[in-house]
This record gives structure tokens, C-alpha cells and sequence, in this order.
């Protein structure tokens, strides 16, 4: 299935730019970053509640917020992208 990670971290107090990089460096472990704060991550249903569960002991939930979107594994025909940064294969071969 295919989670859209989208999240919004304060990083007006002294632990907001430590939090932003956990977050950053969570949904890059399980995805691709499709705009600053924005992921698209291929998961299996147990991945999916690992990440939600990491994701949520990282951020202060009084200043953060994380919306994960589930889009599930016919998710080609509900994704439009216009623009540049062409959109990767995430079922194909990723290449660093």
C-alpha cells in the first residue's frame, strides 16, 4: 500500500530542528521525499503501523502534527503530478 506523509514540525524551541530531522529521517527509511515535507512511502500493513508508531514518539504533539493518507495499492490512478521533478517508480529499481 502507499502512504502520503505530510508533516508540519515547530521548530521554534530548542528540540524542533532535532525533531524535524527524525521525522525527515523516518518516512526516508520507509519512502521517497516528493516535496519538503511530503512522502510517498510503499508499505505493508505491519510497516505502516511501525512508522505511525515511531512517527508519533518523535514529534510534540502540542506544537506538530503528522496526516498520513492512505492510498492503498491501487494508488497509480489517484496520483496527477504537473511540473517538473518527475515522480520515481517506487515498484521499480531505485538507484542512489
Amino acid at each position: 500500500m502507499m502512504l502520503l506523509i505530510t508533516y508540519d514540525v515547530s521548530t521554534h524551541d530548542e528540540n524542533g530542528d532535532y525533531r524535524l530531522r527524525r521525522v525527515a529521517k523516518l518516512c526516508m527509511n520507509y519512502g521517497q521525499r516528493v516535496q519538503k515535507s511530503v512522502f510517498e512511502c510503499i508499505v505493508t500493513p505491519a510497516q505502516a503501523i511501525k512508522l505511525e508508531s515511531e512517527l508519533s514518539s518523535v514529534i510534540d504533539s502540542s506544537y506538530d502534527s503528522i496526516r498520513i493518507y492512505r492510498l492503498g495499492g491501487d494508488y497509480a490512478s489517484k496520483i496527477t503530478h504537473i511540473g517538473a521533478k518527475k515522480p520515481l517508480n517506487l515498484n521499480g529499481t531505485l538507484i542512489f
